[in-house]
C-alpha cells in the first residue's frame, strides 16, 4: 500500500470509527493493567464479565495481593488460562508495591519485567493508559495488517515495526484501536465484510470483490 493510500486509509477509519478505544472496562492505570493481563487468549466481553466483579471488591495492587492466589481465582475462573493469570497477578501486584510505589511503571522495560506482560500487553498499556505512539499487535492486527498490505509480515513483530513506520503519524497514537476494531467488526478472519468496508478502495485484499459479492 503505498503512502497516499495509507493516508486516506486512515482518515476514512477515524472518520468512520469515533471513537477509538479500548473496549475493555477500566477506570484507571492499574485496572487497565490486570484487564489486559487476563484478556490473552480471551475475549474482552469475558474479562470484562470477570473484571466488573473483581474490581468492585479489588481493584488495587494491596487489595488483590490480599485476596490471594485462590481468592483472585474466584473472580476470573470464567476466563481461560485464569489458574496461570492469577499467579502472574498476584507477583505483578507483589512487584509493583516492592519495586514500583504500587503505581504502574511508564516504561516497556519496566512492564516487560512484570510477571506475565509481555511486549503485547506493555504496548497496551503503554498506549492506552499513557498515550505513546507506540503500536500492540493482536491477532486482529496482524490480520489486517497482512490482508490490507498496510504492513506485511511473517511475525508479530515484523508487522508491529512495518505499522510503526508506515502510519502516518497524526495517526499513530490512535491506531492500534482503528486497527483492532477494525478487524474485530469488518475485517473479520472468516467472513470479511468486505461490501461494507470504509477503506474498500485502499485494501489490497485480493479476494475483496468475491467477498463484497457475498455481502
Amino acid at each position: 500500500m503505498n503512502a497516499d493510500n495509507r493516508l486516506k486509509f486512515f482518515e476514512k477509519l477515524s472518520q468512520h470509527i469515533k471513537e477509538p478505544v479500548t473496549e475493555l472496562h477500566y477506570s484507571n492505570d492499574f485496572e487497565l493493567l490486570i484487564a489486559v493481563m487476563l484478556s490473552a487468549q480471551a475475549t474482552d466481553k469475558s474479562v470484562n464479565i470477570a473484571t466488573d466483579k473483581l474490581f468492585k471488591v479489588a481493584n488495587t495492587p494491596q487489595t488483590i495481593l490480599a485476596l490471594g492466589v485462590e481468592g483472585l481465582k474466584s473472580y476470573i475462573n470464567s476466563i481461560g488460562l485464569y489458574n496461570s493469570k492469577a499467579v502472574n497477578v498476584i507477583k505483578t501486584c507483589q512487584d509493583l508495591i516492592d519495586k514500583h510505589g504500587g503505581q504502574v511503571p511508564r516504561t516497556r522495560s519496566e512492564l516487560e519485567a512484570l510477571a506475565g506482560v509481555g511486549r503485547k500487553t506493555a504496548n497496551v498499556v503503554l498506549n492506552t493508559a499513557f498515550g505513546q505512539p507506540v503500536m500492540a499487535v493482536d491477532t486482529h492486527i496482524f490480520r489486517v495488517g497482512n490482508r490490507t498490505g498496510l504492513a506485511t509480515g511473517k511475525t508479530v513483530l515484523a508487522v508491529e515495526k512495518a505499522l510503526m513506520k508506515r502510519i502516518p503519524s497524526q495517526y499513530l497514537v490512535d491506531a492500534h484501536h482503528y486497527l483492532i476494531l477494525h478487524g474485530r467488526y469488518t475485517c473479520m478472519a472468516r467472513s470479511p465484510k468486505c461490501g461494507a468496508c470504509v477503506v474498500f478502495d485502499e485494501c489490497m485484499f485480493k479476494d475483496k470483490e468475491k467477498w463484497a459479492e457475498l455481502a
